[in-house]
Parts: structure tokens; C-alpha cells; sequence
């Protein structure tokens, strides 16, 4: 076998790795989407946000440390304690359950049946409000995240196993246990979304606010419990992008990843970020090691939007997304 076929075998596995990791996020965009009809710019944001919480809550850090120092003259930072992985992670959720409250007590409620680019201005705030809490919260220092997750690189066929040509390639064993990770997610958020009374409740919302309302599903419940599941979606990415690169504010970037995940596959379809995501992941990695070296490199900047736009032309909907056909 050419070394060249083993090196692309080795690109497209790290490709569908990565799109995992991107189909991760672009999931947000879509269970809020689905329930409310709402393009959440604060998904990227979200996700950050977990990450800076969980490890502050590992860490035994004082939230708003820096802020209260500087108003009482203290130096306390952290609390003297370090949280198990697995309890820091319980509680990060609880805080994402809160926020959700949050975002739907003081914000979503008051803008039931308003125009979308209302609701779309309305999370380009959200998002930079949450990015100064955190760096108030938490501080701006990039953080180191260990949850525990295997890392490092896993050699599949060498010398010593399959001995094919004498050529091996490597997978990164953190993306490995992402992909396990965001196929039982996904496949659980599937299933509920199609066969729980809340999963439609959440479609009906998403279809009418007000005929929902007139039929007695609580649009407060709803936005709750689906911003709910989003947070925890954000918390998942968090801590597999944190574990990956490091929790830093341009963590919070993966979010613009996540758009042309959502063109190929649809703004609706749960199936469709999975496979947005794995044909973003494996085309940008093969566009780089097919045609990167002939134009200096860098493609995997731009990729992703190219084919976008692409498929924005020919197939506005995407890939699973429900095209809709409207009569005057």
C-alpha cells in the first residue's frame, strides 16, 4: 500500500474526528432553532462558558475573585479545595440549567412573537454579555482542562500489529472518545425529539408560538428545558475543544464552524449537523493535503465557507433541511 494511501486514510479519519467535534456545536444551534425558531449566535459562547465554569469549579477558584478583590482590597482567589472531575461537571450543568432560566426569564419571555432578527440581535447580546461574565467570573488566562479523557496520539497499524507496507497512521485517542461521546448524544437527542411529548412540544413551539400557547403547551417550559439541553450540548463541546486546545476566549470561535455545518446539513435537522459536521471535517482535511501544498496552505481557513456559499446557491435548505414552499 503507498505511503501516500495510508497518509490520506490517515487525513480522512482525523477529518471525521473533527467533524464530530464541529457537529457538537452546530447541535446547539439546532435544538434551539427547532423549539423556538431563534439563530443563537451564543452557542460558540456557551460553550466557553462551560468550559471557564467547569474548570474554575475544579480548580476551587472564587467566581468574581478579581472583581472582589478590587472592591474590598482582599486577595483571596481560590477556596484551598480541588472538585472531582465528575462532581465539577454535575454542578456545571446545574449552572447551565440556571442560565437557561436566566436567558428565559429576562430575555425570551418578553420577546414572544417578535420578527427573527429581533430574536437573532437579541442572542448576539446574550453572547457578549456572557463573554464579560466569564472573564469576570473566572479571569482571562487561557486554562488548562483535564477531565480525565484519554489524549494523545494512538498509532493503528504498525510494524507490530498489521504490519501493512511498513506504514502507520495516527489518530488522536480524545478524538476517538468524542466521536463514541457525540454519536450516543446524538442518537439520545434523536430519540427525543421524536418520541417524547416534550420532543413535540418543542416541534409545535417551533412551528407556531401562539398556536402552541393556545393549546396549552407552556412556551416557558419549553425554552427552559431546550436552552437547558442546549447548555449541556455547549458543556459537551466545551470540555472536548478545552481538552483539546485549552479553554481560551477563542474558544468561543467554534462557533463560526458551526455555520456552514449548519448550511450543508439544514437549521432543523439533528441528523443533518452530524453529517454536516463529518463532511466539513473530512473536506477541509483533504482540500488541505490535496490542494493546500499547490496554494501555500491555510485552506482549512476558508473551506468550509467556500462550499457553504456553494450550497447556498443550488440548495439553500441544505442537505435534510425542510425546504419551504410558500403560496400567494
Amino acid at each position: 500500500m503507498p505511503e501516500q494511501l495510508i497518509f490520506a486514510m490517515e487525513v480522512i479519519l482525523n477529518g471525521l474526528m473533527a467533524g464530530v467535534l464541529y457537529a457538537l456545536v452546530a447541535l446547539g444551534f439546532v435544538l434551539i432553532y427547532k423549539a423556538s425558531g431563534i439563530f443563537n449566535y451564543a452557542q460558540g459562547v456557551m460553550a466557553l462558558f462551560a468550559a471557564m465554569t467547569l474548570v474554575g469549579i475544579m480548580n476551587g477558584q472564587v467566581p468574581f475573585a478579581h472583581l472582589i478583590n478590587a472592591t474590598f482590597g482582599t486577595h483571596i482567589h481560590y477556596f484551598g479545595w480541588n472538585v472531582p472531575a465528575l462532581f465539577a461537571i454535575i454542578l456545571t450543568m446545574g449552572v447551565m440549567v440556571l442560565l437557561a432560566w436566566a436567558v428565559q426569564r429576562f430575555v425570551m419571555r418578553h420577546l414572544v412573537g417578535q420578527e427573527p432578527i429581533i430574536l437573532f440581535m437579541a442572542t448576539i447580546g446574550l453572547a457578549y454579555f456572557l463573554e464579560g461574565v466569564a472573564d469576570l467570573m473566572w479571569g482571562s488566562e487561557i486554562k488548562t482542562l483535564d477531565v480525565g479523557l484519554p489524549q494523545g496520539i494512538n498509532l493503528w497499524i504498525d510494524e507490530t500489529t498489521y504490519n501493512i507496507f511498513d506504514y502507520g497512521f495516527f489518530i488522536d485517542n480524545l478524538d476517538i472518545v468524542a466521536t463514541i461521546i457525540a454519536a450516543l448524544l446524538v442518537a439520545a437527542l434523536v430519540a427525543f425529539s421524536q418520541y417524547t411529548k416534550q420532543g413535540r412540544a418543542m416541534r409545535a413551539v417551533a412551528d407556531d408560538h401562539q398556536a402552541a400557547l393556545s393549546v396549552g403547551i407552556s412556551l416557558n417550559f419549553i425554552w427552559v428545558m431546550v436552552w437547558s439541553v442546549a447548555g449541556f450540548v455547549a458543556l459537551v463541546a466545551g470540555i472536548m475543544w478545552g481538552t483539546k486546545s485549552g479553554v481560551q476566549f477563542s474558544l468561543s470561535l467554534i462557533a463560526l464552524k458551526a455555520l456552514p455545518v449548519l448550511m450543508l446539513g439544514g437549521f432543523t435537522s439533528i441528523p443533518g449537523a452530524i453529517v454536516g459536521g463529518l463532511i466539513i471535517g473530512v473536506g477541509e482535511k483533504l482540500f488541505e493535503f490535496a490542494i493546500g501544498p499547490m496554494v501555500g496552505g491555510a485552506t482549512e481557513n476558508w473551506f468550509a465557507y467556500v462550499l457553504a456559499l456553494i450550497f447556498l446557491v443550488f440548495r439553500p435548505q441544505g442537505l435534510f433541511g425542510e425546504k419551504i414552499i410558500e403560496r400567494v
